[in-house]
């Protein structure tokens, strides 16, 4: 059996549960600077700065998160400031609140989420 389940209320369980998290940054803990990673990195505490990868990013909720975000994947329940340059998908779950500029081919808003910005999507 698989012990994964995804309810409307944790989506971000679909990665987070998958056994595939590189790095944590839990609730707590704070950290500003460069943020350089492979795999899936999950932030719950405070990040400031910038972070890059050729993966997946995901904010927990009531995580803080001020920097500009260079990723393949980046998945917001908590709060978000900065601008997003996606070359997969963006994904926003309640309670997210984002303020930015989001640019991805994908762009995925839930009802619930407080989206103050703008959203470019460029063709491929």
């Amino acid at each position: 059996m698989n012990p994964t389940v995804s309810t409307p209320q944790a989506p971000e369980r679909e990665v987070v549960d998958s056994g595939q998290i590189t790095a944590l940054l839990d609730r707590g803990a704070s950290f500003e600077g460069r943020l350089t990673f492979e795999g899936t990195v999950r932030i719950g505490g405070q990040f400031k700065g910038e972070i890059f990868t050729r993966d997946t990013l995901v904010v927990d909720p009531g995580a803080s998160v001020e920097a500009q975000i260079e990723a393949d994947s980046v998945i917001i329940c908590g709060f978000v400031k900065g601008n997003i340059f996606a070359r997969r998908s963006v994904v926003m779950h309640p309670p997210a609140r984002f303020t930015g500029t989001v640019t991805a081919p994908s762009l995925r808003i839930d009802e619930g989420v407080v989206f103050e910005g703008a959203s470019y999507m460029p063709k491929n």
